[in-house]
């Protein structure tokens, strides 16, 4: 899915910061470059067939033609999110050959590094600059140049973080057919990606890391704390909102994925 990003209107690009809220994107692909900088926990992206598992200070580069997905993240994961439009990339860069790949749609290789602590904290500083500088559009403008730049020299001397093997099409599909209907049974997800169920169940674990059941656990806790976070619904109208068949089925599972019970997280987060 081709997403249109929400950019103000006259900015080359934006900078935020992300934490897990429950927000459950599809996979998708955009106009804009992108990168993503981990703050902290842990995260699993799929970009095209290629699991990448990261971490605290890996920064992780998504090109135009790129489809990709955050398809779990831990209760803790933080990280900085910058999209760059392509005539911002296109004058940032300037046609040199070391930041040749900033401008292909999809080039060969892969882009997630390791930064130093160091890099990290002064690729951090310089965000948090430029995010106090956003009212002054100017000035904004030439921020997120030199961070795009910033950002590319740190990563051309971080440490690779390899991908994990090739994703199976047939696990691609399950776990895009599950963010759209967690309720999909293994049958189901079985006969619609055209493997048999024990063959998927056993790839899916073994390619995302996750089994189905606990994917769909993670699916049903992130739409609850979406629910949380946007509507009035108490933890037990969340919690069957979001698919839970009744509220100690949600509690064990809770504490089970993200540590604590929902109450306490809920504190934590205030």
């Amino acid at each position: 899915m081709k997403e249109a990003l929400n950019i103000p209107a006259g900015m080359p690009g934006w900078l935020w910061s992300h934490r897990n809220r429950g927000t459950v994107h599809p996979l998708h692909h955009h106009t804009e470059l992108e990168f993503n900088l981990m703050i902290r926990g842990s995260g699993t992206y799929l970009v095209g067939d290629r699991r990448f598992a990261v971490r605290r200070n890996d920064l992780l580069w998504l090109f135009p033609g790129q489809e990709h997905i955050l398809i779990d993240q831990s209760a803790d994961f933080s990280m900085w999110v910058a999209v760059f439009r392509p005539q911002l990339v296109a004058q940032a860069s300037g046609g040199s050959v070391e930041t040749a790949p900033l401008r292909e749609e999809d080039p060969d290789g892969h882009f997630c590094r390791r930064l130093s602590d160091p890099q990290a904290a002064r690729l951090g500083s310089l965000f948090d600059e430029l995010i106090a500088a956003s009212d002054d559009a100017p000035r904004y403008r030439s921020g997120l140049a030199y961070a795009l730049l910033a950002a590319w020299s740190a990563f051309a001397s971080g440490e690779a973080v390899p991908p994990g093997a090739s994703v199976h099409p047939a696990v691609e599909r399950a776990a895009h057919l599950l963010r759209q209907d967690d309720a999909l049974g293994l049958q189901s997800l079985a006969r619609r990606t055209g493997l048999s169920p024990s063959r998927l169940s056993r790839l899916f674990k073994q390619q995302i890391g996750l089994a189905l059941v606990d994917y769909r656990n993670r699916l049903r806790i992130e739409r609850y704390l979406a629910a949380r976070a946007e509507t009035d619904d108490s933890m037990l109208e969340a919690a069957l909102s979001a698919g839970f068949g009744s509220y100690p089925q949600f509690h064990r599972v809770f504490k089970r994925v993200m540590g604590c019970g929902p109450a306490a997280y809920g504190r934590s987060r205030r």
